[in-house]
């Protein structure tokens, strides 16, 4: 039996609890997340079910042995073509299937199908859609019938334990897409959608003028120049976050530069003093919180200059800068959609040449996205980069979304 699930309600619970009670009956299971991750909650609940007949549990490994024999393998799909090849499994779980790498037709087929021909085991595909595309593997799960699994859609309310209350507020605050999408489990078609409206940013059709009291500012910077590549785009964003006044988050300003690398450690001191200049005018309670980049690349170094010179940078954290653009930019949309972020006037009216072009190169980028843009690594997105990094430290919850 092979089916596919698409489901917000309960997937990794169900999935635990399938994995657990196969072990016990002496099963050999393996179970498949794109990244490292994604198989840590899995990983501590089925720690906490088999402790009591625990044999050997190595999480570098991802191993679980347990006393009846039983066996949980863990695989990471989109850093390894080979995952579970070679192995024999009664039982397979691949969790995010929507989220693997484009070749994980490829892998599913010379990897991990084989390892259920011996035993006639079954495997079980779970995931939040990840837009209508039949490239994708869990949309062909779900989709192409030569694959062979049945399928299962079961939306967020199915779940008996969500507040209907709740939900509704979700509904309403999110863009009609997104809920779709991440609440009702549907494949949305995302092709020619402006994600970020531009009149979200907006009050009454206009910007706005700097606020007057703020808790803090800080900035978000992506430094996109690369090894053997002295000139390239390092783009910078400037924000204003308030808690209980006015509105929660003000795109102050933005630039955005071609600089040789070796000229950024001289720029960074720029931005700093920028954030204090707008500290002082803004009355920010607690002043600047400094600089948050993007640990890659020349970031890296930015980073490291900066905590040899004693200056305010932080990294942002990898939870954020992993995942794509895509689902970076779902995971805030809904503080947007909600009025949440503003514009100010000096943000809004801004025009640079960057490249020969001239424009307000942060409006462009960020109105002019769209989900699933197969062309999307030709365009400029340093700017963008730093709005939804923005966007997710500001109003985020504590693991970024």
């Amino acid at each position: 039996m092979r089916s596919g699930v698409a489901v917000d309600f309960g997937k990794t619970k169900f999935m635990v609890t399938m994995a657990a009670d196969r072990c016990v009956k002496k099963k050999k299971i393996g179970i498949f997340t794109p990244e490292y991750r994604q198989g840590a909650e899995p990983w501590r609940e089925l720690k906490g079910i088999l402790r009591p007949i625990r044999d050997t549990f190595n999480r570098s490994e991802g191993v679980m042995l347990v006393t009846t024999g039983g066996q949980i393998d863990f695989w990471t799909l989109n850093d390894n073509d080979l995952a579970g090849r070679g192995r024999e499994y009664h039982e397979v779980h691949i969790d995010e299937a929507a989220f693997t790498k484009k070749n994980m037709r490829d892998i599913w087929d010379k990897a991990i199908k084989p390892t259920m021909l011996t035993t006639k085991g079954s495997a079980w595909v779970y995931s939040t859609p990840n837009g209508n595309d039949p490239e994708n593997f869990f949309f062909q799960a779900c989709n192409d019938a030569e694959l062979g699994f049945t399928q299962h859609h079961a939306p967020t309310a199915n779940n008996p334990y969500v507040p209907l209350d709740e939900l509704e507020k979700e509904r309403k605050g999110n863009h009609p897409l997104v809920f779709r999408q991440e609440f009702l489990a549907e494949f949305v078609d995302w092709s020619g959608v402006a994600f970020f409206s531009a009149d979200k940013l907006l009050v009454d059709g206009q910007p706005i003028i700097w606020p007057e009291n703020v808790d803090y500012v800080y900035a978000t910077i992506d430094s996109a120049v690369k090894a053997g590549q002295e000139h390239d785009g390092t783009a910078v964003t400037y924000w204003a976050r308030s808690k209980h006044f006015g509105h929660p988050l003000v795109i102050l300003d933005w630039d955005i530069v071609q600089i040789e690398g070796a000229l950024l450690e001289t720029w960074l001191p720029t931005v700093l003093e920028n954030l204090e200049m707008m500290a002082r005018i803004c009355k920010a309670t607690y002043g600047s919180a400094g600089t948050f980049i993007e640990d890659k690349a020349s970031g890296t170094i930015l980073l490291q200059q900066a905590a040899r010179r004693g200056l305010p940078a932080t990294a942002i954290d990898s939870k954020l800068t992993a995942v794509g653009k895509d689902e970076r930019a779902i995971s805030v949309s809904g503080y947007l959609y909600r009025g949440e972020i503003k514009i100010s006037q000096r943000a809004y009216d801004k025009v640079t040449t960057f490249k020969g072009q001239t424009r307000n190169h942060l409006m462009t980028q960020v109105t002019g996205f769209r989900i699933g843009d197969k062309d999307a690594a030709k365009r400029a997105d340093d700017l963008l980069d730093t709005f939804t990094y923005g966007i997710a430290i500001g109003l985020g919850n504590n693991e970024g979304y």
